[in-house]
């Protein structure tokens, strides 16, 4: 179950969809921001916290990709996309800008709340009091599971999304081991692999770009079976 003080902003222009979101969040003990544009984002970001975003892809004015990127590059608040034609290139390229998660249109309430809690859940499972999470280090890297925080080997925090950490974070409790691109989405995703593999390959990217410092190597080496492997010994910090 989620907080009932957690609030989730849906930026969507149809009315009826947006109503729809907006009435099923609450009804589930959220509560609920609708705004129909960047414009409108932008006033309720001003004067309130949000813990989710779901953001449509096909808005008037500035759309939705880039309004992704520019929430990506001050937030890491967690960014649910919609996509009116659920084609791939639309939900790589959200993906890419940083999203946490997408879901095609039509789309179940039930679903999209499954999600929205999934992630959620992902986001704030490091926090819990008591938590047995550790800090794991890696060439000079520092993951504090129970933070959700990645600092580079100059002490430098470095952002990650939510789906990111998750990622890193099966990684790093599997360093040395072949993990298939299945295997990394019900381990990050929580749902099996299906045609989301194209999902793993963009984070797998994203953090990529994030760790690597030399051209030319990376930390994470692709198998040509199909999957991953995370190359450096991590160990406890």
């Amino acid at each position: 179950m989620t907080n009932s003080t957690q609030t989730v902003l849906v930026i969507e222009d149809d009315q009826q969809t947006r109503d729809l979101i907006a009435r099923y969040l609450r009804e589930h003990s959220f509560s609920v921001g609708a705004v129909t544009n960047g414009k409108e984002m932008d006033r309720y970001l001003s004067h309130n916290r949000v813990d989710l975003i779901v953001l449509d892809l096909m808005l008037p004015g500035e759309d939705g990709l880039s309004l992704c990127r520019r929430l990506r590059a001050g937030s890491s608040t967690p960014i649910i996309i919609l996509t009116a034609k659920g084609e791939d290139l639309d939900r790589i390229l959200g993906l890419e800008m940083g999203a946490d998660d997408y879901l095609p249109k039509p789309f179940n309430p039930r679903e999209l709340l499954a999600r929205i809690n999934a992630v959620l859940r992902r986001q704030s499972s490091g926090l819990v009091a008591g938590s047995a999470a550790t800090r794991l280090t890696f060439q000079g890297w520092m993951v504090d599971l129970r933070m959700r925080e990645l600092r580079d080997p100059e002490g430098a925090q470095v952002p990650l999304t939510s789906a990111e950490f998750d990622l890193l974070q099966a990684f790093c409790e599997r360093a040395g081991r072949i993990l298939t691109r299945d295997s990394l989405l019900n381990m990050t995703r929580g749902r099996p692999g299906g045609g989301f593999g194209r999902s793993i390959d963009v984070l797998v990217s994203r953090l990529r770009r994030k760790l690597d410092r030399t051209e030319g190597t990376s930390v994470i080496r692709t198998v040509r079976t199909g999957g991953y492997i995370f190359t450096p010994v991590v160990k406890e910090a």
